[in-house]
């Protein structure tokens, strides 16, 4: 199958390198809003115009979209999915409904098939939620991020007027997690826990403090959190948060027996070098998902629950049931 890149920041290359790995998979080119000519790719695959996409709607089986959350993917999924099978990792978690109505509408009118909201939250997270509510009914769902960087929330500063470039790091509170672990089933806010810790370069003569007041305020990214935000330099951002790691865990704690005397903790946890590479690799994997219900006419938009795990891989039943299961 015939994948297609559109944009080519950390999580564009993530895909270049991630497509690589996998046999049943050759990668078409990059799309870029960029000058073609001045994108080197890391691979050497041709970029192209994004202006110019629609010209190569019959070369692309799936289109990967790897835009920011914040401003990029609301617009540029159902625009693209007129034409394209697409995923995308649209990860504000409030909008996905909205997101997903959108898409859904375009893909069935044009016939095309979509994956939004794909990655490790949302995405296999998500699974592992439904999952584990679905084993354990009489209990409580947990997640913890971090410490580890947030693209998402990192895009968010670099937005803002004066921001020159930014690192946001999400940091879990160590006792809330204990407590879970523990099975003591906390009632913890949202602000109890997560912290979050922002490292931003701003313009020479930049209202700092209107950004860090924009930054604390942000609603669905800062707003809800104990905010930190230190001001340093290119040069410091560079050397000390030049790296892309993240992880975190989903934990369930529920009860079973006459009487819930029986306690169970149900935990997935993920510890990523590089959260943008292993946010491709999951990616590539609904990628051959879609490919392969766009080919038996499934088309509209999907998620991660509506998908069957056999879609993801390349192997055939027969050879899943005798290594895998």
């Amino acid at each position: 199958m015939k994948i297609a890149i559109y944009g080519y920041g950390n999580l564009g290359k993530g895909v270049e390198l991630a497509v690589r790995q996998n046999e049943d998979m050759e990668l078409f080119g990059v799309f870029t809003r960029r000058s073609p000519e001045t994108l080197k790719t890391l691979t050497g695959i041709k970029a192209y115009s994004a202006n110019d996409i629609e010209k190569y709607k019959d070369d692309i089986d799936v289109l990967i979209i790897c835009g920011g959350s914040a401003t990029d993917l609301p617009e540029m999924t159902p625009a693209l999915a007129k034409n394209f099978n697409v995923v995308d990792s649209f990860d504000t978690h409030a909008d996905i409904p909205v997101h997903f109505a959108k898409v859904d509408k375009v893909a069935k009118e044009n016939g095309t098939t979509a994956a939004i909201s794909v990655g490790w939250d949302p995405g296999m997270f998500s699974l592992n939620r439904l999952y584990a509510n679905s084993i354990l009914p009489d209990g409580k769902d947990y997640t913890f991020w971090g410490k580890g960087v947030s693209q998402g929330h990192s895009d968010a500063i670099r937005r803002l007027d004066g921001v020159v470039d930014a690192r946001q790091y999400t940091c879990p509170v160590e006792e809330a997690m204990e407590k879970v672990r523990k099975g003591e089933n906390p009632e913890l806010t949202t602000r109890e826990k997560h912290t979050r810790l922002c490292y931003v370069v701003a313009e020479d003569g930049a209202d700092l403090s209107r950004i860090e007041n924009e930054i604390k305020t942000m609603p669905k990214y800062f707003s809800d959190y104990d905010t930190t935000v230190n001001f340093i330099s290119q040069e410091e951002l560079d050397r000390d948060h030049k790296g892309i790691p993240h992880g975190g865990s989903v934990i369930r704690t529920g009860k079973t027996g006459l009487n819930g005397e029986n306690n169970h903790v149900i935990e997935y946890s993920l510890k990523l070098d590089s959260n943008p590479e292993f946010t491709a690799s999951v990616l590539v994997a609904y990628a051959r998902a879609i490919y392969k219900l766009n080919k038996k006419g499934d088309t509209g938009c999907k998620t991660v629950f509506d998908i069957a795990p056999a879609d993801l891989s390349p192997m055939s039943h027969e050879e899943m049931i005798s290594h895998l299961l």
